[in-house]
């Protein structure tokens, strides 16, 4: 691991238990979106090819403006696209999160294309990845399976009832919770509701259910006040809201301010 960066402690850092880690979400496919957000004091960025609108060339493009800037970056994939999780580790992301484990099936679908034998069956082909580490293409197969993580998302009832059956599976490093998809599940379709008692009786559950499998536990908070509650909460990841509400409450600020200048 003679040539690894620092970036490449990440794995080792969120599996600590030591939580507190902030990360940027970025759905706005530029580049130059990575590079700006980074030079923030975020510990690390997420792309999010579920619902934003990277391609894979734009999202390792992205990857390697993060580890310019010198942080860590995540790919969130479309649901069931494991295809393009084998691909994004390859471009040298640290790590995967996969929307829609549903089930322990669903689990080990993932932790086989984010594995390298004997616990995944991940194909072989992470040119940028060892550019981007310094790796020999040995030292990269001996390390990449506790160098990169794979995070389920938790975020339905299937989900909630297979929690401990999908944590138990070989290759799962820590789960993610999408709280507002949750909370459209609990509510059977009736509301949005993300920052609700209900929800976060939901989250300490989860919390926990981490702690007796030993994995690690990561969250979307919907604002960096939120963000702070959920990592108070016991969360080791959270999320301090998305690019495009970051971008417009920069906005508006700015301009509320301009009009307060001149009002006097």
């Amino acid at each position: 691991m003679s040539g690894a960066t620092t970036i490449d402690g990440f794995a080792k850092r969120i599996r600590s238990g030591k939580g507190g880690l902030i990360s940027a979400w970025i759905g706005i496919p530029d580049p130059l979106f990575v590079n700006h957000l980074a030079q923030e004091a975020f510990d690390a960025i997420v792309l999010d090819l579920q619902h934003g609108v990277w391609d894979l060339g734009s999202a390792a493009i992205g990857i390697g403006q993060g580890r310019l800037a010198g942080k860590p970056v995540l790919a969130r994939i479309p649901v069931g696209d494991f295809s393009s999780a084998s691909r994004l580790l390859d471009a040298g992301a640290s790590g995967i999160i996969a929307p829609m484990i549903n089930s322990a099936a669903d689990a080990e679908a993932f932790a086989k294309a984010t594995k390298y034998p004997p616990v995944g069956e991940r194909s072989w082909g992470p040119t940028l990845a060892m550019n981007h580490t310094g790796l020999s293409a040995t030292e990269y197969l001996e390390t990449a399976n506790q160098q990169t993580v794979a995070i389920a998302m938790i975020e339905t009832r299937a989900a909630l009832e297979g929690a401990d059956e999908i944590m138990r599976v070989d290759g799962i490093d820590g789960i993610f919770v999408g709280p507002s998809d949750l909370s459209i599940a609990l509510s059977d379709g009736a509301k949005v509701a993300p920052d609700t008692a209900e929800v976060d009786g939901v989250l300490k559950h989860l919390i926990a259910r981490c702690r007796a499998h030993s994995k690690f536990a990561c969250v979307f908070g919907s604002n960096g006040e939120r963000a702070g509650e959920l990592l108070r909460m016991g969360f080791d990841f959270v999320i301090a809201g998305a690019d495009t509400q970051q971008l417009r409450s920069g906005a508006a600020s700015a301009i509320a301010a301009a009009r307060r200048v001149q009002a006097g």
